[in-house]
C-alpha cells in the first residue's frame, strides 16, 4: 500500500491511498464466505459454494463492492497510522481508481490536529490576587459555626434578620401559578440570602399568620429570566439564640478543649482555602496567557460541532422551546445576535483550549493511570449526586469513557505547565505553587494534576471535544439520553476517528478513543 498526504489547510488534509489487489486477500475471503452464506445454488452446501461458481451467480461487481468496502476503513486506517495523524472528524472518501484484479484506489479528505507551536512556559509570569485572612473572616466562620448548634424558640413578635421563620412559598408568572416553585413548611433564617431576591425584605416585619407578594426575578426552572409574583406567608417566628464562643462550645462543636485552639484552627483553615483561591486563580491565568500568545488553526468540523451543541444546550433549558429562549436572553438585556456571538466566542475559546492542552500533553507525554481514571469518575459521580456504578454506566452509555480520560490528560498537561511558569503575589513576590495547592514535594505533581483535571478544564470544555465532531448529531437525537451526556464532561459522543469503523491510532489508548493527543 502507498499513501501520500496534501495538506489542504492547517487543519485539512487529503489521503490518496493506493492499494494493490495482493493486499486485499483477506478481504476477498471474507466477502466469499459472507455471500455464500447468504446464496443457495443446487449442488452445494450453504456457504460451501466455490468463489468462481459463486461470481457466476451473483456477479464479480458484487463481490467487488463488498471488498471495497470492507477494505477503505481499514486502509484508511492504516494511511493515517503511516502518516502520524490525528484524525478530528469523519473522512470524505472517494473511490478514484478500482481496476479489478490490479488497484484500488480512494482518496479521504478529513479534519486533523492542527501542528501548534508551544510557547516556552518557562516565560510565563502571572499575578494573582492576595487573600489575606483578618479577624472578621475568622469571626464570621466561628458566627457560622454556633449558628449550626442555635437554639430556636417561637416569639410572638414580627420578624427580624437572624430570626429563624417557618414559611409557605408559592409563585405565578402572567397570572399562571408555578407548582416547581411551590414550598410548604419551609425553615428559612431571615437575612441568609440564598432563597431569592427580595425575600429578606418581604419577611422582615411579618408575624406569623402574615403574608406579603413581592415581584422577583426566577433565575431557574422553565420561567427562568421572568418576573415572578411571590407570595410568602409566615406560619412561625422563632428566635435564634447562638451558643456562648467559650471553651464549652469548642469542646461541643470540634476536637478542640479551648476556642483559642478552635480559633486558630479556624484561621488556619480559612488561609489554606486563600491559598488553594490563589493556587485556582494562577492556573486560570497560566492557561489565558497560553491561550492569549499561542497561535492555533481551528478545525471548522469541531468548531461547529462545539456551537452545536453549546445551541442545543441552551435550548434545551427551555423544553426546546425557542420563544422562551429568546424571551430569556432579551430579560438578559441582551439580543439573539449577541447571545450567538458570545457563544461562538466561548465555543472557539474551547476548542483552542482543548487543542492547546491536547498538544502540551502530546509534548510532555502525559498518560493517565487507572487510579486517576477512577478518581476522575469517582468525582464527577459526587458532582452530579450519582452513585459511582450508574454514573459510569451512564457514560458509557453515551460513549464518554474517551472524554473523561481526554479532560484527565490534559489537566494533568495544564498541571505540569503551571508548575512551570511563574507565579507572583501583589507585591511582586514570587510563590510556590505546590505550597498554593498545599502539597509537599512528593505528591505535588499528583494533587496539582487532580486539580486541574477536576477543574481548570471543566471551566473551557462545556461541549464536545475536539474530536467527537461529527458523532455530535447523533448524540443531540438522542433524547432519551439527554440527562446523562449533561452528567458527562463533554457533549459529544464517541470519538470522531471512529467514525468510518477504523481503528485509528487513537484507539489504542486503554480507555478507548477521543483523545486528540493519544
Amino acid at each position: 500500500m502507498k499513501s501520500t498526504v496534501e495538506q489542504l489547510n492547517p487543519t485539512r488534509v487529503k489521503l490518496t491511498v493506493e492499494v494493490p489487489f495482493s493486499e486485499l486477500d483477506s478481504q476477498f475471503d471474507a466477502a466469499y464466505k459472507a455471500l455464500a452464506g447468504q446464496v443457495n445454488i443446487p449442488g452445494f452446501r450453504k456457504g460451501k459454494v466455490p468463489p468462481k461458481i459463486l461470481e457466476s451467480r451473483v456477479g464479480r461487481g458484487t463481490i467487488l463492492s463488498e471488498v471495497v468496502n470492507e477494505a477503505i476503513p481499514a486502509k484508511y486506517s492504516e494511511a493515517v497510522e503511516e502518516n502520524d495523524l490525528t484524525p478530528l472528524g469523519q473522512p470524505e472518501i472517494e473511490v478514484t481508481k478500482l481496476e479489478d484484479r490490479d488497484t484500488l484506489e480512494f482518496t479521504a479528505e478529513v479534519e486533523v490536529r492542527p501542528e501548534i507551536t508551544l510557547p516556552a512556559v518557562g516565560e510565563i509570569k502571572v499575578t494573582v490576587d492576595d487573600q489575606p485572612v483578618d479577624d472578621d473572616a475568622v469571626d464570621a466562620e466561628l458566627d457560622a459555626l454556633r449558628g449550626r448548634f442555635a437554639a430556636s424558640n417561637p416569639v410572638e413578635r414580627a420578624a427580624k434578620d437572624g430570626d429563624a421563620v417557618t414559611i409557605d412559598l408559592s409563585a405565578s408568572v402572567g397570572g399562571e401559578d408555578i407548582p416547581e416553585a411551590k414550598a410548604d413548611g419551609l425553615t428559612y433564617v431571615v437575612g441568609a440570602g440564598d432563597l431569592v431576591d427580595g425575600i429578606d425584605e418581604a419577611i422582615t416585619g411579618l408575624s406569623a399568620g402574615e403574608s406579603k407578594t413581592f415581584t422577583s426575578k426566577l433565575v431557574a426552572g422553565p420561567h427562568a429570566g421572568k418576573d415572578a409574583e411571590i407570595t410568602v406567608a409566615v406560619q412561625q417566628v422563632s428566635e435564634r439564640t447562638l451558643p456562648e464562643l467559650d471553651d464549652d462550645f469548642a469542646q461541643l462543636a470540634s476536637e478542640f478543649d479551648t476556642v483559642d485552639e478552635l480559633r486558630a484552627q479556624t484561621r488556619e483553615q480559612l488561609e489554606r482555602q486563600a491559598e488553594v483561591t490563589r493556587g485556582m486563580q494562577a492556573r486560570d491565568k497560566v492557561l489565558e496567557a497560553m491561550l492569549d500568545i499561542t497561535e492555533v488553526p481551528l478545525p471548522e468540523g469541531a468548531l461547529k460541532a462545539e456551537m452545536d451543541a453549546r445551541a442545543h444546550d441552551a435550548v434545551h433549558t427551555f423544553d426546546h422551546d425557542e420563544a422562551r429562549l429568546n424571551e430569556f436572553i432579551e430579560s438578559q438585556g441582551q439580543t439573539r445576535e449577541e447571545f450567538d456571538a458570545e457563544m461562538r466566542s466561548n465555543a472557539e475559546r474551547s476548542v483552542k483550549t482543548q487543542l492547546l492542552l491536547d498538544a502540551l500533553a502530546e509534548e510532555q507525554g502525559v498518560g493517565v493511570s487507572q487510579e486517576e481514571f477512577t478518581q476522575r469518575v469517582l468525582y464527577d459521580a459526587q458532582r452530579f449526586g450519582m452513585s459511582p456504578d450508574d454514573y459510569f454506566q451512564a457514560v458509557q452509555q453515551n460513549n464518554q469513557l474517551g472524554a473523561i480520560f481526554a479532560d484527565v490528560r490534559r489537566g494533568k498537561a495544564l498541571a505540569g505547565v503551571v508548575g512551570q511558569a511563574t507565579v507572583v503575589d501583589q507585591a511582586g513576590n514570587e510563590l510556590d505553587v505546590d505550597e498554593l495547592f498545599g502539597v509537599t514535594p512528593d505528591d505535588a505533581e499528583a494533587a496539582a494534576a487532580d486539580a486541574a483535571a477536576m477543574a481548570a478544564v471543566d471551566a473551557y470544555s462545556s461541549g464536545v471535544d475536539a474530536e467527537d465532531a461529527e458523532d455530535a448529531d447523533d448524540a443531540e437525537d438522542a433524547e432519551d439520553a439527554e440527562d446523562a451526556e449533561e452528567a458527562a464532561p463533554g457533549d459529544g459522543s464517541d470519538s470522531a476517528e471512529a467514525g468510518t469503523g477504523a481503528d485509528t491510532k487513537a484507539d489504542s489508548a486503554d480507555t478507548g478513543k477521543n483523545t486528540a493527543g493519544s
